[in-house]
């Protein structure tokens, strides 16, 4: 009997990095070398059932872009030590401890390691090794050691052999768009609190500082949209509260070539975080009245929605 294993190697990372290598981060070329690995896993279905990183920056992300890009979400993604050099003895001991029946595993390495790895199973002939790029390999179903001869090389996928656009499916045809599916569904919550007058609303500060919103972001895989919305209130807002069980709407906004459809959670804030204990500070946080609020956003889906929800808010009729 055999097992499957895949090997990925880490995406390009950012040019003219002076750090240490270990915390060098992907540029944008080398997200989307993962996500085109990760679109490609899904739709061969060869969707691994454990995923282990090795310690660095580049391989941990190229993990993270690949498996959310093929539907996975990353919750349950590894990180070994042992991976960073490649060491074929340290591979077959990581995946002695693996379950063997139908549990295929994905190992995400960096060029040297990834080089070193294939030198030892495939000598001379090893497959080329490049950034982005997905080895899938049997081997021997009980594997003690892996020496020269022990694997065999099914396939070799590289990114730049993959389509450049991802498949959505349409209401009525498959689309090919900018990013992703998942990136093209977002959650977010409208943070309110009683007030003296009423309730008042939460507006942060956008990414680019330059107008006001509502916590927001992509609809994570793993994660239900309600509880994607309460993460994103974390990151962006610093804010915990009670987030309720269904949307109050959807609006859509153009974003990456396409349209978004983004889900309003309301949440009721019970907790915020202070400045200096919130990583996304530069924001900025606003309280203000709904008539606030309902003049400093600019989406007129967003407003609509407020302005509904606030005409009776929770508790108040």
């Amino acid at each position: 009997m055999t097992r499957e294993l895949l090997l990925l190697q880490s995406g390009k990372g950012v040019r003219n990095w002076h750090g240490p290598q270990r915390a060098r981060p992907l540029r944008d070329g080398g997200k989307r070398q993962a996500q085109r690995i990760g679109t490609w896993l899904a739709g061969q279905g060869h969707l691994p059932g454990r995923v282990i990183a090795a310690p660095s920056e580049r391989a941990f992300v190229t993990a993270q872009k690949a498996l959310k890009a093929a539907g996975l979400g990353a919750r349950g993604l590894e990180r070994a030590a042992s991976l960073g050099k490649g060491s074929a003895k340290d591979v077959a001991g990581l995946l002695g401890g693996c379950a063997t029946e139908d549990d295929r595993v994905m190992l995400v390495l960096d060029g040297k390691a990834m080089r070193a790895l294939l030198a030892t199973l495939f000598g001379r002939r090893a497959p080329e090794a490049g950034t982005g790029s997905l080895f899938r390999l049997a081997l021997p179903d009980a594997i003690s050691d892996l020496t020269r001869g022990s694997a065999r090389l099914l396939e070799t996928v590289r990114p730049e052999d993959l389509p450049e656009k991802f498949p959505f499916d349409g209401p009525t045809e498959r689309e090919w768009r900018d990013r992703p599916a998942y990136y093209y569904s977002q959650s977010a919550v409208l943070p309110y609190r009683p007030g003296a007058d009423g309730i008042e609303i939460l507006l942060i500060g956008s990414s680019k500082r330059n107008h006001w919103v509502v916590p927001k972001g992509i609809h994570e895989p793993g994660y239900s949209a309600r509880a994607s919305a309460g993460k994103e209130a974390e990151e962006e807002a610093g804010i915990f509260g009670e987030i309720g069980p269904d949307p109050i709407g959807h609006f859509e906004i153009a974003k990456w070539g396409a349209t978004c459809r983004v889900a309003l959670y309301p949440m009721k804030v019970t907790r915020q975080l202070e400045m200096r204990d919130w990583e996304e500070s530069h924001r900025s946080r606003l309280w203000v009245s709904p008539e606030g609020a309902l003049l400093r956003l600019k989406d007129d889906g967003l407003r609509r929605l407020v302005a509904e929800f606030t005409k009776a808010p929770p508790g108040e009729g």
